[in-house]
């Protein structure tokens, strides 16, 4: 078994992964200010889970965004061939009277960016949101065969 995926969480990493366009913080939990605090404000929900599986007609990406509207979710695809997916959690209204005891939900902006293949027919992408999860289907183009011919062999 490999150390690898226990320690990036048990899944596979997007440092792994040519398609993703995610950049990896390796000081993002240390206690010190770094480079990239000034871009946490545009990934809040970097820790949103999103699965990418390949069947044989398409493309399918599940993404879990609890508690966030279809409104208030963006799915693009870039001429590139770039599928991005992003939005915004705000903030829970505060009451001067409330004790907050713990606080571990995030919110702010979230930006997924996803390079796909050359097979993924752009212009027929669908998505669709039930019960906080994301689903973004991209159909695949076939694949076409070649034509074998037979040739007879004379002599």
């Amino acid at each position: 078994m490999s150390i690898i995926p226990s320690f990036f969480g048990g899944r596979r990493s997007s440092v792994f992964d040519p398609f993703s366009l995610d950049i990896w913080d390796p000081f993002k939990d240390f206690p010190f200010p770094t480079p990239s605090d000034a871009s946490r404000e545009t990934s809040a929900l970097v820790n949103a889970r999103v699965d990418w599986k390949e069947t044989p007609e398409a493309h399918v990406f599940k993404a879990d965004l609890p508690g966030i509207k279809k409104e208030e979710v963006k799915v693009e695809v870039e001429d590139d061939r770039v599928l991005q997916i992003s939005g915004e959690r705000n903030v829970e209204k505060e009451d001067k009277n409330d004790t907050w005891h713990r606080v571990e939900r995030s919110s702010g902006k979230f930006t997924r960016r996803f390079r796909l293949p050359e097979n993924s027919k752009m212009d027929q992408v669908k998505a669709s949101m039930e019960n906080g999860v994301l689903t973004i289907t991209i159909p695949k183009e076939e694949v076409k065969k070649p034509d074998v011919k037979p040739i007879q062999i004379s002599g």
